[in-house]
């Protein structure tokens, strides 16, 4: 699941890397490199991922994983062979419909292995590949299409997932439904009885919309880094995606290994000091997010990203583990595909055409540059203290939402 993980994130993001070369062959703004970029993928990802996540609730889980899996490599390898805007379109409209049947099966089927108190640790391992996927997304990336071209870059993300989806559907098994829970529940819910117990579970609430505000700030911000940096500092394509590239990858892991440790520890058994934590992490992480972006020092500007750039990740297998808890068995999926659909339409759709939107304004009648494209960043850099107040606001119902879930409190319970 690390692995199929790490394949989502760098067909995702490797978008991000190559934007500034896609932007000038195809003549872009920066609003409307963007929304091309962004906006297509996000909008099929949020729609097929409810409809893909309740028909996993449903059916064989492995099955639903290894097709999308499939799916969205061939379309990223796709993305490469594109020859003018509305084939580049299609491709990333495929990516978003193959991504949508991810990460919801995926963390569903680690639930299945693991008791309710260590499951935000493994939900942590699952998220290593989180800084995996944006490493071979920027480093890897970036040197391909420095050496060939921003199309070959799309193809050598996209044809190793195709293996692997086969791998996936010949060695994994299914697990049993809700095995490792005191409470199990037969029924199969509608989407709407979903819908209400989520909106009833104040901490999966407060939960969902911290990691989707987590990603509008970090991810919304790395979206258009690699940007920044050709412009602010005169990289090429290459260059942009060395700097961040190995903070993704030993920054990244070495934040979530980190993460999955201290939460295998018997005193973070507690939900509420897990919250506690992300709230702590992210808050703090805010402030060299905003320095990143205001210094004119690449040396300042790179030492920030060793701090920054890490916590995007060690959030995301948390909130995975502490939303499984907040869901019985058969929501879990749908629970999921909720937090997916508000993090990919603040990620994918909210913040690279508002950062896009915000640059062409602040550019005014000259072309976007360095300045207006930094102004717009420092736009959205403070987000980050939003998303940690809602994950704070979690702890306050969490223990008594995570019992009526799935009936588990250990000698945490108040």
């Amino acid at each position: 699941m690390c692995l199929i993980y790490a394949i989502n994130i760098a067909d995702r993001y490797v978008v991000s890397t190559v934007l500034e070369p896609i932007r000038i062959e195809l003549k872009l703004t920066d609003r409307g490199v963007a929304w091309l970029t962004g906006a297509p993928l996000a909008f099929f990802y949020v729609s097929f991922g409810i409809l893909i996540s309740w028909f996993a609730d449903r059916s064989n889980r492995r099955n639903i994983l290894a097709a999308s899996l499939v799916i969205w490599s061939a379309f990223t390898a796709l993305c490469g062979l594109s020859q003018n805007y509305l084939q580049f379109l299609l491709g990333r409209i495929g990516v978003g419909v193959g991504e949508a049947g991810g990460t919801p099966p995926s963390t569903a089927i680690v639930s299945d292995c693991f008791p309710p108190d260590r499951r935000p640790m493994a939900m942590t391992v699952l998220a290593l590949g989180a800084p995996i996927g944006a490493w071979l997304g920027a480093n890897m990336a970036g040197a391909v299409a420095q050496a060939y071209t921003w199309r070959a870059a799309f193809i050598a993300l996209g044809i190793p997932g195709l293996v692997v989806g086969v791998i996936v559907y010949l060695t994994v098994r299914e697990p049993p439904r809700g095995r490792l829970d005191a409470i199990v529940d037969e029924i199969k819910p509608s989407f709407a009885e979903s819908m209400r117990f989520l909106w009833e579970q104040r901490a999966a609430f407060h939960v969902v919309m911290g990691g989707g505000l987590c990603a509008l700030w970090g991810w919304g911000l790395i979206y258009w880094t690699p940007t920044f940096l050709q412009r602010a500092y005169g990289l090429n394509v290459g260059q942009a995606g060395a700097v961040t590239g190995d903070i993704h990858l030993w920054g990244g892991s070495i934040a979530t290994v980190a993460t999955a440790w201290l939460l295998s520890r018997p005193f973070m058994k507690d939900p509420r000091r897990v919250v506690w934590l992300l709230a702590g992490g992210i808050g703090l992480a805010t402030i060299p997010s905003i320095v990143a972006y205001w210094t004119h020092s690449l040396w300042v500007c790179k030492f920030m990203f060793w701090i920054f750039i890490p916590a995007i990740y060690f959030y995301i297998g948390p909130c995975f583990g502490l939303l499984n808890n907040l869901a019985p068995c058969h929501m879990r999926n749908m629970f999921i595909a909720v937090s997916l659909l508000v993090a990919n339409i603040f990620n994918l759709v909210v913040a690279p055409w508002v950062v896009g939107a915000f640059s062409d304004w602040f550019a005014g009648a000259r072309m976007t540059d360095a300045a207006s494209l930094r102004s717009a960043l420092l736009v959205l850099a403070p987000t980050g203290f939003w998303a940690a107040y809602h994950l704070y606001l979690a702890s306050r119902t969490i223990v008594v939402d995570q019992k009526r879930a799935i009936g588990y409190t250990k000698d945490w319970a108040p």
